[in-house]
């Protein structure tokens, strides 16, 4: 007979990922698992939510663009299952209509890619400003943000991210070599 469980030793605080991006989800994952947390991850909606059924998260990190159903579909289904599940959304495109239709919809704050660890701990927990989670972007930052969601989209061809942008494909390369605008 193996080792009985003590009574007295705190329950693992469950944390589910939701993310496609295979890197970003595994090492999130193992980060929160080395922070205490009994964490796992979800690659889009049908797997999340098969997740969260088989183990009902106290937590959740949840990208909004995955593939199928959005993040806010995600959202929308876990705060049905469970009013009180804390809930960040993470999104490489942030857009603030995105951000408050994630928080009517329950989530309780909203980081832009690239996040960290700490930062993404930090608003798991509430210790973040939940003011910043609705905070205007600078049109500096947006426009960045357009132009690297327009690049992708385009498989990163730049001359047809020029095209669609209506910029010159020089101008657009003299954006692009900057450095990302700060939040």
């Amino acid at each position: 007979m193996g080792p009985m469980p003590d009574a007295a030793a705190p329950e693992r605080r469950r944390l589910l990922v939701v993310d496609d991006d295979e890197v970003f989800r595994t090492r999130v994952v193992r980060a929160f698992n080395e922070r205490g947390f009994s964490a796992r991850g979800a690659h889009d909606y049908d797997s999340a939510i098969a997740a969260a059924r088989d183990d009902a998260p106290d937590f959740a990190v949840v990208d909004l663009r995955l593939p199928g159903r959005s993040g806010l579909d995600v959202v929308r289904a876990l705060t049905a299952a469970d009013p009180d599940v804390v809930i960040v959304v993470m999104t490489g495109y942030g857009s603030i209509a995105t951000a408050i239709e994630s928080l009517k919809l329950g989530a309780t704050n909203y980081l832009s890619k690239p996040a960290d660890i700490d930062q993404i701990l930090e608003a798991l927990e509430g210790s973040a400003d939940t003011d910043a989670s609705v905070e205007v972007p600078s049109l500096a930052r947006v426009e960045w943000e357009h132009i690297q969601r327009v690049l992708a989209d385009c498989g990163g061809n730049v001359s047809q991210a020029a095209r669609l942008l209506g910029v010159h494909r020089r101008s657009l390369q003299r954006k692009l070599s900057k450095n990302p605008v700060p939040r």
